[in-house]
């Protein structure tokens, strides 16, 4: 048995979830699909597959297997581009991970440019809410807003974005300004159970002011915490390039920006350091210079 066509095999219907649909996807019947996998089961010794008549889903040993074969996959594809010369040229699927908002305004506009520039690459994005884990998903680049632990990746800052306080120009006339954090105990409130959803909000340089929130009303998202407070309902604290159109327009204007936290740092993270492809380096070195030019966070 091909041990590697077996694992890219086995992958394939871990993530169609789907003999058949596998076949369609790898050009081979369903039978010869499910003997693959089979004889991949016998050879490891453990089910990794829970098959039913209408689904197919991962066992607990499955699950695990099936994160170390999507590492794999990706290091021997790694291996053979680099044998091809793909370290000389740009080639292969990049993928790349931020958070919705920031990839959605940013990032994807990056992509689209970068993949005009170099049309042997295909890109993938993935933008979720989430500390993605870049080894154990695949991920070649990710755009990190906030301090980094110490990952040994390796980092690139392009710039800071402030965490801001704002409300609609209609909300202030009807209920008056924020003098203090602790006025805030005097105004409605929107809070996300997003990132960073703490009901503890700290103010100050070095977060010295502490004030504990009693929102009026929670939301999953910031674009809908963003939304209620353009239309007058309440105030919302959000990251400063998420409302920058609404600042531009005077839809929202932030107040206690005098009591702001430290500015967060936003860095590109990849983690192959000096043995970066030629596809990761040069999304590197393009999305650096697009993302530090940006005007909406410095």
């Amino acid at each position: 048995m091909d041990r590697w066509q077996a694992m890219k095999v086995f992958v394939k219907v871990a993530e169609a979830e789907s003999f058949a649909n596998a076949g369609r996807q790898l050009n081979m019947s369903p039978p010869a699909v499910t003997r693959i996998v089979s004889a991949l089961e016998e050879t490891i010794g453990s089910r990794l597959l829970t098959r039913t008549t209408r689904s197919v889903k991962l066992t607990e040993a499955g699950s695990r297997y099936f994160t170390d074969c999507q590492r794999l996959l990706v290091e021997l594809e790694e291996a053979e581009a680099a044998a091809a010369g793909a370290y000389a040229k740009p080639t292969g699927t990049l993928t790349v991970t931020a958070s919705v908002m920031f990839g959605n305004l940013f990032v994807l506009p990056v992509m689209t440019e970068y993949l005009d520039s170099y049309p042997d690459v295909v890109g993938r994005c993935l933008f979720v809410d989430r500390v993605v884990n870049i080894v154990e998903e695949g991920i070649d680049v990710a755009v990190r807003i906030g301090h980094l632990a110490d990952s040994g990746f390796t980092a690139t800052r392009v710039g800071t974005i402030r965490r801001v306080l704002c409300g609609s120009p209609d909300y202030f006339e009807r209920n008056g300004i924020p003098a203090t954090p602790a006025d805030l105990a005097q105004h409605r409130i929107i809070a996300t159970t997003s990132a960073w959803a703490s009901l503890e909000w700290r103010f100050g340089a070095e977060q010295k002011t502490t004030v504990h929130v009693n929102p009026r009303l929670f939301t999953s998202t910031n674009d809908s915490a963003i939304s209620a407070a353009v239309r007058g309902w309440g105030l919302t604290r959000v990251l400063s390039y998420q409302i920058a159109p609404q600042l531009e327009t005077g839809e929202l204007q932030t107040v206690l920006t005098e009591y702001e936290e430290e500015a967060l740092p936003v860095h590109i993270v990849h983690p192959d350091g000096r043995n970066a492809s030629a596809k990761v380096r040069s999304f590197i070195d393009f999305s650096v210079s697009k993302l530090r030019a940006n005007g909406h966070f410095s």
